[in-house]
């Protein structure tokens, strides 16, 4: 004899694919937090190269550079370089 099921059983005995899902992301969101804190994170350099004014390049400690948000133009650098290379 073979035994019906009804519906309800059935539904019951699939697991929730939304309490799946929900758990699935929740575990992604959690992993991808914890490697955020996890992985090392990349040092700021501590120098950058500047051009000086006889036209050479030279690498400057970032902490002795003064910064007073004034922006110069292209013309103000041409003019300042003393020692233009030529092309």
């Amino acid at each position: 004899m073979e035994q019906n099921q009804s519906p309800t059983t059935e539904k019951n005995q699939n697991p929730t694919t939304r309490r799946k899902f929900f758990l699935w992301g929740l575990g992604i969101v959690t992993a991808a937090t914890a490697l955020k804190f996890i992985l090392p994170k990349k040092k700021a350099p501590t120098t950058t190269k500047m051009l000086t004014e006889d036209g050479r390049l030279v690498e400057v400690d970032i902490s002795k550079i003064k910064k007073t948000g004034i922006k110069v133009s292209d013309k103000d650098v041409i003019t300042w370089v003393k020692n233009k290379p030529t092309f």
